[in-house]
């Protein structure tokens, strides 16, 4: 089989199920005390809506609500010789709920293990079709798009999941609008960091006036302002991050995920971003790696066919499940990296990957329910902790390749870098990327 992860292949935006029905939705969470960093513990909450103090900002489309509920206690630095805990980020490209129910099933999954996520939002799952253009797209037409605009009904469930996902302590990134990915020259490929700021503009607007857009004033608030809760993206298809970063450090973003062919090692900054790739990962089966994505697995196992025959289904299910299973194994346990996947709210092939992701998470929550340093997180939870840690620290682990182990064992591996402290993490100079597009 070809190697397609080489070739840079990613997903496409969830809303290539747009056409599909209203799906149930959950209700949200509250204020409560999440679990700190270090704990096993599942998140707690109590059932609700924000706090009448909520105060609206703009067009009511968005609100202070205070600090966000259900987050872990502060990061703290390692000690010397203390063994790192092993990160493992779940995100989600387009954050839609499209009908198909996979925006609430990951939420409910969440919940059960104590874990958070990130949700890569597309501005335009908030902008009805019938004012398509008032999206101005770099080097496209007004109102043009590669993925599909919701229906009133899928974008009010989206909204719901939103605010939703946001309350029980996820984090709310931006997936940007059109997704365009093609050679041509709209493509985000050749965007400039001008054009890059005007596309994050317009997915900020987007989110920031849905009420404007849509003429509801029946529906709550999302319970976040934007401009803050907004730290970090992964672009569509993986391109065009050069041009990217001088525009994300300018609006003061924390990191981006849009780089791929990424190491399982330990990240460090681009262009004083965190650079946070999709990675190589063990393909049960084959003497090469996949990204860490269920997109690039699919394009290894059915050709970029989402509708493959069914009796492929179960073992290319096993293949997929053992894939994310192997590649949190192998820096579990040895370099402890964090592990990244990025995921969509598809039912491709069956809706195999959706199960390979839960199964995956699942595995993973068994570790961390036994008591293990085993942190679910989201990428803004990560680089709180990244953030936090001693230079000489995270220069040390960066030495460690993919699957090595730390000489000697973590306790000398990491004695002699120093007493714990608060310091400026990633201030080394930041190394090549690969780069499968």
């Amino acid at each position: 089989m070809r190697d397609f992860s080489r070739r840079g292949l990613i997903g496409l935006g969830a809303g290539a199920a747009a056409a599909m029905g209203l799906a149930a939705c959950g209700t949200q969470q509250e204020d409560g005390s999440g679990p700190g960093h270090g704990s096993g513990g599942k998140t707690p909450g109590t059932s609700g809506s924000p706090k009448p103090t909520a105060r609206p900002i703009g067009d009511g489309s968005t609100a202070h609500t205070g600090k966000q509920p259900n987050q872990p206690g502060k990061p703290v630095p390692l000690e010397p010789g203390q063994t790192p805990p092993q990160f493992v980020i779940f995100s989600w490209d387009g954050a839609g709920e499209v009908g198909n129910g996979l925006f609430p099933r990951f939420l409910d999954l969440a919940k059960a293990h104590g874990a958070h996520m990130t949700f890569f939002l597309s501005g335009l799952y908030l902008l009805p079709e019938s004012k398509k253009r008032k999206y101005l797209p770099p080097n496209n037409a007004p109102g043009a798009s590669d993925i599909g605009y919701l229906t009133d009904d899928h974008i009010k469930a989206t909204l719901q999941n939103v605010r939703r996902a946001w309350l029980e302590g996820h984090e709310i990134g931006t997936h940007f609008n059109g997704h365009f990915c093609g050679e041509a020259h709209g493509s985000v490929k050749w965007w400039t960091p001008k054009q890059w700021r005007s596309e994050i503009d317009q997915a900020k607007a987007f989110v920031k006036e849905w009420r404007t857009n849509t003429g509801w004033t029946d529906l709550p608030s999302l319970p976040f302002d934007y401009d803050k809760e907004l730290v970090g993206a992964r672009t569509p298809c993986l391109l065009g991050q050069s041009n990217l970063l001088p525009t994300a450090r300018e609006l003061g973003w924390r990191y981006d995920a849009s780089s791929s062919g990424g190491l399982q090692i330990w990240p460090q900054k681009k262009q004083g971003i965190w650079d946070l790739p999709l990675q190589q990962i063990p393909f049960p089966g084959h003497s090469f790696e996949v990204l860490s994505m269920d997109y690039n697995i699919l394009a290894n196992q059915s050709l970029n066919t989402t509708k493959a025959p069914s009796y492929n289904y179960p073992g290319w299910r096993t293949q997929a499940t053992n894939a994310y299973i192997s590649g949190f194994k192998r820096a579990y346990e040895t370099n402890r990296a964090p592990f990244f996947i990025g995921n969509h709210f598809e039912h491709w092939n069956g809706g195999i990957y959706m199960d390979a992701v839960e199964a995956a998470l699942k595995h993973i929550a068994r570790e961390k329910e036994k008591g293990e340093d085993v942190r679910i997180v989201s990428f803004r939870q990560f680089v709180d902790w990244l953030d936090v840690q001693r230079p000489e620290v995270l220069n040390k682990l960066r030495t460690l390749g993919v699957g090595q182990q730390p000489a000697g064992g973590w306790k000398t591996f990491l004695a002699d870098t120093g007493k714990a402290g608060t310091g400026k993490a990633g201030s080394s100079a930041s190394g090549a990327s690969a780069n499968g597009a």
